[in-house]
């Protein structure tokens, strides 16, 4: 391998300032309940309504402030998302199997009953992500979904996000952002009925309250900056990919960003490529401070080493201009979404092609993938027997008790084998 650039690439971590921060705001909350929401919103968001909660005419009323066009887009992306979730969903099959002769072992899928998505806002109204939470939660079966969604600073909501989440079918809509709103669907606040899980992406703030409130609820995942990893040959196109680079630099000044080419001459046409598209962007600025610090670009010595770096940095979005991608779609083990050939790109993902954007960063796609509708299932299991099972049984798992020194385990399966005994007849 080697590089042609190397920038730093900020993990999300347990800052101990914002954690001290997050933790006394949420100690507030808990104590104080809604005047703690009211007070902190207001501090924060120039926003203290008489009710956060939109009503149904509100609701319509955003929606009605929605172009047609930018509706029947929304609607053809969450059908989308709808669609590939309820082919998600069918995956999920109960199951019975007959063990030893009698015993029979089970497991059956239970939706979880209630979800808070949160829908960020802060630097981009990203109405898109309403879909990609809200929507995989009421295929699963979910009861209730509550969503929120902070304002816009000191002048309410944003239409596009509050017609995102009625459309993709959120039960009650609240107009708050931040730790506030987290607090507020966690701890159950007002009307509101502690939630069993927090599902949505947001600033570092977000990102703490969740990894706090975790116990208290389930959570997604932990997210931290946006990321890409391209593998690129020298079949790709540099211009392109160096605007997909850039595309996702322009999220926020820590996103990261890696490029894995097959040779060095290739390499320095993206670095070209770069140099040349990032002043014509509008969010220059951004995509600039996200591309000085966090960007990397490798030129590996074959395919085998290109899979072995994208995997090490285990990104949350990685795309694939290459001759052959077979060979690296059969090989790549860590990622969050793969984008296959030039055809596609993230923001395709992010926004409308109907896989989720929900995704793991910071390397944590090494353990797991991002939000899909098994996030909101509880795969349980059961068991039922026979009495003659029971028997058979019970001899084996006292005796398994016995050597654990578990004495009252061994009671549990010893009165069975009593009670299950063949009775004897006296002549």
């Amino acid at each position: 391998m080697k590089v042609i650039k190397e920038g730093g690439h900020r993990l999300f971590e347990n800052d101990p300032e914002t954690a001290q921060y997050v933790s006394e705001l949420l100690t507030r909350l808990r104590r104080d309940g809604m005047d703690a929401v009211r007070a902190l919103s207001g501090q924060f968001d120039d926003w203290s309504p008489k009710n956060f909660e939109l009503s149904e005419s509100q609701i319509a009323e955003a929606i009605a402030q929605c172009p047609p066009q930018l509706r029947q887009d929304t609607a053809f992306c969450q059908g989308n998302v709808r669609r590939f979730a309820q082919e998600q969903l069918k995956m999920f099959r109960p199951m019975e199997i007959e063990g030893p002769p009698g015993v029979w072992l089970g497991h059956k899928h239970i939706p979880i009953s209630s979800v808070g998505s949160y829908v960020p806002g802060g630097r981009y109204p990203m109405f898109g992500s309403a879909q990609m939470s809200i929507i995989p939660a009421k295929v699963a079966g979910v009861q209730t979904v509550v969503g929120c969604t902070p304002p816009v600073k000191g002048s309410g909501y944003f239409p596009a996000t509050i017609n995102a989440m009625k459309q993709a079918g959120a039960d009650r809509i609240f107009v708050l952002g931040g730790v506030p709103a987290m607090a507020l669907m966690a701890f159950g606040m007002g009307e509101v009925v502690p939630v069993d899980i927090l599902c949505g992406a947001g600033n570092k703030f977000v990102a703490e309250a969740k990894r706090q409130l975790f116990g208290q609820c389930g959570i997604d995942l932990l997210a931290g900056p946006t990321e890409i990893a391209i593998i690129a040959d020298d079949s790709a196109d540099p211009s392109l990919v160096a605007c997909d680079l850039l595309g996702q630099a322009e999220h926020d000044p820590a996103s990261g960003q890696l490029c894995v080419c097959l040779s060095e001459k290739f390499a320095h046409e993206v670095l070209a490529e770069v140099k040349r598209q990032l002043p014509l962007l509008p969010t220059r600025e951004i995509a600039g401070q996200s591309w000085a610090s966090h960007s990397k670009v490798y030129v590996a010595e074959s395919q085998e080493e290109a899979v072995a770096l994208s995997d090490d940095y285990a990104p949350e979005h990685l795309e694939l201009h290459v001759a052959d991608p077979a060979f690296y779609f059969d090989r790549l083990k860590n990622y969050g979404s793969l984008f296959v050939g030039e055809e596609t790109t993230v923001a395709y993902g992010d926004k409308s092609i109907g896989t989720n954007h929900i995704l793991p960063t910071s390397r944590s796609a090494r353990y797991t993938g991002g939000v899909w509708v098994g996030k909101f299932l509880k795969t349980v299991t059961y068991q039922r027997m026979t009495p003659a099972a029971s028997l058979q049984i019970g001899e084996i798992t006292a005796r398994q008790c016995d050597v654990e020194r578990m004495a009252a385990h061994a009671v549990t399966a010893r009165v069975r084998v009593a009670r299950y005994q063949p009775k004897t007849t006296v002549q």
